[in-house]
């Protein structure tokens, strides 16, 4: 018997406009899972899973694989979620868009020239062939983003500490006018954004970040400061195109422990600051959102939340050891904080963005794990943070 606010499984492809064979084959793949199924094996969708088939539908067009497609929608759906996930959307869009714009500019440009019987620049047709490579960057981008939304959105909602991340940074960089700045691993321009009512007039910032992509974002988000000085530069940590002694500050918010060998940026680092220039590098430390990984491991021992544990390559607790090899002033300033969780979607969103294997035991087995979580937020969760920064002077005697 057919429950109220249920569709059969016709029903619902016929209200998506794609065979009951696609549906079947989804269900099959884990993508989407009916909401409910029959004593007879019938089964049922609700309008909730109509919203999920339709980002599925539409990453599909966007040239996404079904793998890809499973990582990125297998989420509660969570009205936060879905205007992240839907921002995120078409900022995808919008980056396709620009592409082809760009490629049908060549085609119109190759075909003149050879209207014209002039000398065809082949290199440029080169690389418009090449181009189709972005796809690969394009689609990592809007995963990065995806799980960057879910961890700051899990931040701004439960944080103790209402003064925000962000806001807390700024205050310790103490920004002045006619300062040059720069930021490595700047992503989209959220720390320049929150706090855009703060920032002096005269100011030069360069931005960096190794993806194209997120420096392309960051150019968009921070439309409204045009009338400030920012650049924007895709630059590796390691290998900075910067003149000696050009900043008087450097930030790098949560981005040492990513690079290989913090080493090598830190050697650039000093080399671009001016004497007595300010080095602001953030990290956190092994205790940091600790009860995250229990709580996954206590639904599935097998998880593990990440591949690497980030802080031991540049920690609270290594930090002050590596920055002192090459600056002499090194101080640490802990960011007080926790998080009292008490709805189960942006939590379940943050365990799925994290860089581990939870994907691969939670796809079949979704639904019980929401139960779960939902079990354990039940009359808040308590979470540790174990963040903050390190400050360091280039001193005149280190040049």
């Amino acid at each position: 018997m057919k429950k109220d606010g249920y569709y059969s499984s016709g029903e619902f492809a016929k209200m998506a406009d794609v065979t009951l064979r696609t549906i079947r084959y989804y269900d099959r793949q884990n993508l989407l899972k009916p909401s409910y199924v029959n004593e007879h094996g019938a089964r049922f969708y609700t309008d909730s899973d109509f919203v999920k088939l339709q980002q599925i539908l539409l990453f599909k067009f966007l040239g996404f694989s079904l793998s890809e497609i499973r990582d990125m929608t297998l989420n509660h759906p969570d009205r936060h979620v879905l205007l992240d996930s839907l921002d995120i959307q078409l900022k995808l869009v919008k980056d396709r868009r620009e592409q082809l714009q760009l490629m049908e500019q060549t085609i119109q440009t190759t075909a003149d020239t050879i209207r014209q019987k002039k000398e065809v620049d082949w290199k440029q047709m080169m690389d418009l062939i090449h181009m189709t490579s972005m796809e690969k960057s394009l689609k990592n981008q809007y995963m990065d983003a995806s799980n960057i939304n879910a961890r700051i959105h899990l931040h701004e909602l439960y944080s103790t500490n209402k003064k925000g991340w962000f806001p807390w940074i700024f205050e310790q960089c103490h920004i002045k006018n006619d300062m040059s700045i720069l930021e490595i691993g700047c992503g989209d321009g959220t720390f320049w954004t929150t706090n855009e009512d703060k920032l002096p007039r005269r100011l030069s910032v360069t931005l960096t970040d190794i993806s194209e992509g997120m420096l392309r974002d960051a150019r968009r988000n921070l439309k409204s400061c045009s009338n400030r000085d920012f650049t924007y530069v895709v630059a590796d940590a390691a290998h900075l195109p910067f003149a000696d002694s050009r900043f008087d500050l450097i930030l790098a918010n949560h981005v040492l422990f990513y690079l290989d060998n913090p080493m090598d940026a830190l050697k650039e680092i000093k080399r671009v600051l001016k004497p007595n220039g300010v080095l602001i590098a953030s990290t956190y430390g092994e205790h940091h959102m600790e009860e995250v990984t229990s709580l996954a491991r206590g639904f599935d021992e097998r998880i593990t939340l990440s591949a690497d544990n980030l802080y031991l390559h540049f920690g609270k607790e290594n930090g002050a050891a590596i920055l002192s090899s090459c600056f002499q002033n090194v101080t640490w300033t802990n960011y007080e904080d926790s998080l009292f969780v008490t709805e189960a979607a942006p939590l379940i969103s943050y365990i799925l963005s994290c860089h581990g294997n939870q994907n691969r035991y939670l796809a079949s087995r979704y639904r019980d794990f929401a139960s779960y979580i939902e079990k354990q937020v039940a009359g808040g969760f308590s979470i540790t943070k174990d963040a903050g920064l390190f400050r360091a002077v280039k001193m005149d005697s280190d040049c």
